[in-house]
């Protein structure tokens, strides 16, 4: 893998270069995806770097690995300590997307992973800017249903989780789409592959709830706060895929994605295949948040210089 201007990964303690870190093939997480992870991104406003929400990320990765009984042998404090280091020791001073993981190592072929099994913590920081054009993207229905809580729990945000995401990811590729959206196993509106969904209608937002098998996004968290604060009614319930098609305004939100506008459902064009106002609103005032233009949320950025 590339260094993409990033000289140093955080692995177990230590800084090492990007190309020593190896695990030996026989790493649990490569057999059977006991890993956790977290996406957090660094902004930049030219005078310093700001990491959005870094306690929350690095509080729902433990959760994430609590619920497999995967053990951190670092805290929530050293975590974010460590994530600072790191993007102080590769000089990173423009916008970044950071990645914690958290996997079980050399278990052995059993399946009774447990808090005395051995894991390892590594940390990657790399510059990264826009993930979806900031036009909007269109998406289909996937064929494939989100997973479901009586079997994985799609709250934890853990690598196995995301074969799900990938088949989804294929199948909207394949068919010359930008991204795809999963229903739940009630044939409801779930999430993306990598994003939550809100839906506006009658300039009302919505979204689905924690029981329609959706991970609980910081950004949607985000959005909905940002939404409330400029005078929006948001409703957490469950959406039908009908809804989609009848929409004024669709988005998506994200680490990666950000707040991007969703123009299309299979051959429904949604807004007139325009950024709508609403989603617009949400957007910019959340690019201001970011790079500490807002006073009211700069407790959820932390300056890295």
């Amino acid at each position: 893998m590339k260094t993409k201007n990033a000289d140093f990964i955080w692995f177990d303690g230590e800084f090492k270069s990007w190309e020593s870190v190896n695990v030996p093939i026989t790493t649990h997480a490569l057999h059977y995806g006991t890993s956790v992870f977290e996406g957090i991104r660094g902004y930049s406003n030219g005078n310093n770097l700001f990491i959005f929400k870094l306690r929350e990320h690095i509080k729902r990765l433990i959760q994430s690995a609590e619920m497999y009984s995967i053990n951190s042998k670092y805290s929530i404090d050293d975590i974010c300590s460590y994530v600072i280091q790191l993007l102080r020791k590769n000089n990173i001073k423009e916008s970044c997307y950071i990645r914690p993981l958290l996997f079980v190592g050399l278990h052995g072929i059993d399946l009774n992973v447990n808090l005395n099994s051995p894991t390892h913590l590594a940390i990657i920081a790399f510059p990264f800017s826009r993930y979806f054009p900031e036009s909007g993207i269109r998406t289909c229905i996937s064929s494939w249903r989100r997973i479901n809580g009586n079997s994985t729990p799609p709250m934890a945000k853990a690598g196995g989780n995301y074969l799900n995401s990938i088949l989804a990811t294929q199948e909207c590729k394949r068919n010359g789409y930008d991204e795809s959206i999963l229903l739940d196993y009630n044939g409801n509106v779930s999430e993306a592959p990598g994003e939550n969904i809100f839906v506006i209608r009658n300039s009302k937002i919505y979204t689905p709830s924690i029981s329609d098998s959706i991970l609980e996004g910081i950004t949607r968290d985000t959005a909905i706060t940002i939404a409330k604060n400029l005078g929006y009614e948001v409703y957490e319930r469950t959406i039908t895929r009908s809804e989609l098609y009848m929409a004024d305004e669709i988005f998506v939100t994200g680490t990666a994605a950000e707040i991007t506008s969703i123009i299309g459902v299979d051959n429904h064009v949604i807004g007139g295949g325009l950024v709508g106002g609403i989603t617009k609103q949400i957007s910019d005032f959340y690019q201001k948040i970011v790079i500490s233009e807002v006073s009211q949320f700069r407790e959820w950025l932390t300056s890295v210089w």
